[in-house]
């Protein structure tokens, strides 16, 4: 993929990182989202590739746009996976609330992982580690002990990030009777996983939990980027979850998915920020400009890119 789309994918998330943040603290969760995918696909559209997304809003029949299987980009450029995830934190935005921001992924052709919009349980630390050291299978006393013991600390000293769920009770009961701590995350889960990959300024050693299977597949494209461990499995636990994820092609139902196995090759990923946050700031609305912060990361460079920039007379966007 040429050097050119690293800047060109910032384009993509600010557009929807705008749109998104126009309708902020109004609590209209679906119109936000609505704003951000029209945003989205019409900068994506732009784009010299011949683009095909594998993971986005849905399939062809619920999704009027940005569904899985659709073909973006002017068709000139080289072939390539889309993931989008035109609004992380629908909530988060229509409360005004912090964490909210617009996601996109491009790989090359066949790298990215293909997972209908289900839920997915995911393990995820950051760089530095060996491979193995924490498993989707172990117990949460069996990884928070070897993160610990890696680390040369207590587990009081581990953090782990879990999304704030009903589901998740029996998880946070298990890690606090390790001793470890937990940051409970009301959405997310991309930021949350990203967190891992800079313990030392973040403070979150270790993601746990069941997470939107898209959302998965973009963090692990991220973590592509700039190292790190993740596993995942789909839950199919209905008849109709395993024919879909059968018409994508998974045949094993209950595969374990490594990092590698989710996304590889030559992975660029693009986030701005909709509402503050701790990975990125909001979008601000000034007199005759707008603000976005943005970060851009590329697998083939090891690069993350931080932009603050002005539009300026941008009326359009």
């Amino acid at each position: 993929m040429a050097r050119s789309l690293t800047l060109e994918l910032a384009r993509v998330t600010e557009r929807a990182a705008i749109a998104a943040a126009r309708l902020r603290g109004q609590g209209r969760e679906k119109e936000a989202d609505q704003a951000a995918v029209d945003a989205m696909r019409l900068e994506l559209n732009l784009l010299p590739i011949d683009g095909t997304v594998v993971i986005g809003e849905g399939e062809r029949d619920n999704a009027p746009m940005l569904y899985i299987g659709e073909r973006l980009g002017t068709g000139d450029g080289p072939k390539v996976d889309i993931a989008v995830d035109p609004l992380e934190g629908t909530t988060l935005c229509a409360k005004d609330m912090p964490g909210a921001i617009a996601v996109t992924a491009l790989a090359e052709a066949g790298s990215l992982l293909a997972a209908p919009d289900v839920y997915m349980q995911k393990i995820a630390i950051g760089p530095g580690y060996p491979a193995g050291l924490v498993d989707l299978d172990a117990s949460p006393a069996d990884n928070i002990g070897a993160l610990a013991r890696h680390k040369g600390v207590d587990p009081a000293q581990i953090t782990a990030i879990i999304l704030d769920r009903p589901r998740h009770m029996q998880l946070v009961a298990a890690v606090r009777e390790t001793g470890a701590g937990i940051r409970l995350i009301s959405d997310g889960d991309i930021a949350g996983i990203i967190h891992t990959a800079n313990a030392d300024a973040t403070g979150a050693d270790i993601y746990l939990g069941i997470g939107a299977a898209p959302e998965g597949v973009i963090a692990a494209g991220v973590l592509r980027c700039i190292g790190g461990h993740m596993q995942g499995r789909l839950i199919l636990d209905s008849h109709d979850k395993r024919e879909r994820a059968a018409r994508m092609g998974i045949s094993d139902p209950n595969r374990k998915y490594e990092l590698h196995d989710m996304a590889r090759g030559d992975v660029i990923v693009a986030a701005t920020g909709v509402t503050d946050g701790a990975l990125l700031r909001g979008v601000r609305f000034r007199p005759g400009l707008i603000e976005t912060e943005t970060v851009v990361y590329r697998s083939a460079s090891g690069t993350v890119r931080r932009m603050l920039c002005e539009h300026r007379l941008l009326g359009d966007v």
